[in-house]
């Protein structure tokens, strides 16, 4: 390994890296909404990336899905096009829905990309005309794009058992904001969140394996079952795999969490993410994803601690570090920013991709502005990993 420098923000940051960073502007919002939970998938000859239009007071005000795309490595991207059949609409029993919180990802058995994420219920207010989030309406919701045929289906539900293996009940299931792993036999690791007490909104997550033919997702079984009495539990899981072994993150409202498996169903006790010194992460009630490059594992996660407490849940910077995975812990002396922060939420929805063997790219929006900048536009961001080797 070498040191090289890279420029932040006008601040010289030296230190010995496997990749450097290039940071670039995808989409700029503009009109009444902006622009929240990108992220971006391969398919053949292009990258895209979806992203959906939010209402700019309050977190949860989604609207319709778009899709933007580049063919020639990120110099130019299209124009975004809303997906029709993604629409956000009224039901026949009166309620509004549309996918949120989506995760594309390619399935390379079926030559599909597969869409999750969860479904987003909206009721009529009589009041002020604005129609009022029901988390009750909550599923895992998915969607399919063939590009071949250049056509996408609707949302669809995926079932889920009734109880879990502990006897509760499986209430408003999700799987929003994750990082799902495809088997080579076409099978999918699908982390999901849900409630298994109607009385408390805490959440436990597992991991699901499914089967997708091209058309239809279908539950097959979960493994083990997490949860921690912290309020709001475990959430927003992400797995990866690497040498034969299976990893899992969660967001905790205090703390991140970790846990290790042999199949990918059934994992070790979960852990509190911590440093190699011992020190807490602090990826505090934040989203946390995986890149694997090589025979190394890497986190992408913001944290508290980082002269960020002006920051929305001090969800920026975005960071990038390497992990031990026999001690499941983050190497300080490899962390790095990789989203500079500008005082906005990064970590509200944001996903990594690997383009190719000598570039990752992570995608995000900004989020979460202070009351002053409230009606400013806001930016799809774009930061390429560029690895030293294969």
């Amino acid at each position: 390994m070498k040191t090289i420098c890279v420029l932040f923000c006008g601040c010289v940051s030296a230190f010995a890296t496997d990749f450097r960073i290039e940071n670039s502007t995808v989409l700029t919002s503009s009109g009444a909404y902006h622009w929240s939970q990108s992220r971006p998938a391969v398919i053949p000859g292009k990258v895209i990336v979806t992203t959906q239009e939010i209402e700019k007071r309050g977190s949860h005000g989604y609207r319709d899905i778009y899709l933007t795309e580049t063919a020639d490595g990120a110099k130019t991207w299209s124009t975004p096009k809303r997906i029709d059949a993604l629409n956000r609409r009224r039901f026949e029993d009166g309620i509004e829905r549309v996918m949120g919180d989506i995760c594309p990802q390619w399935h390379a058995a079926t030559k599909k990309l597969l869409v999750t994420g969860k479904c987003f219920g909206f009721l009529a207010n009589a009041n002020d005309n604005k129609a009022k989030d029901d988390r009750s309406q909550e599923r895992v919701a998915y969607a399919v794009y063939d590009p071949q045929a250049d056509v996408w289906a609707g949302m669809k539900i995926m079932q889920m058992p009734e109880k879990d293996h502990a006897g509760n009940p499986i209430i408003e299931p999700n799987a929003g904001c994750n990082q799902r792993h495809d088997l080579p036999n076409g099978d999918v690791l699908l982390p999901v969140r849900y409630r298994a007490d109607p009385k408390s909104r805490v959440y436990t997550t597992i991991v699901a394996r499914c089967t997708f033919d091209g058309e239809t997702l279908t539950y097959r079984e979960h493994g083990s079952e997490h949860t921690i009495s912290i309020p709001r539990g475990l959430y927003e899981p992400s797995v990866c795999a690497l040498k034969g072994r299976y990893f899992l993150t969660m967001r905790g409202e205090q703390n991140g969490h970790v846990a290790r498996s042999k199949d990918g169903i059934n994992y070790e006790p979960t852990i509190e993410w911590k440093f190699d010194d011992g020190q807490p992460l602090l990826s505090a009630n934040a989203q946390q994803h995986w890149i694997t490059h090589g025979d190394k594992l890497y986190l992408t996660y913001s944290r508290k601690g980082a002269n960020n407490d002006h920051v929305f849940r001090s969800r920026a910077p975005i960071f990038i570090a390497e992990v031990d995975p026999e001690h499941l812990h983050v190497l300080r002396a490899t962390e790095q920013v990789l989203m500079p922060e500008t005082g906005l939420d990064l970590t509200g929805g944001f996903a990594p991709v690997d383009v190719n063997e000598n570039e990752t790219w992570v995608i995000s929006s900004e989020m979460a502005f202070p009351e002053i900048r409230k009606d400013e536009n806001n930016r799809v961001l774009l930061a390429k990993i560029l690895w030293n080797k294969p």
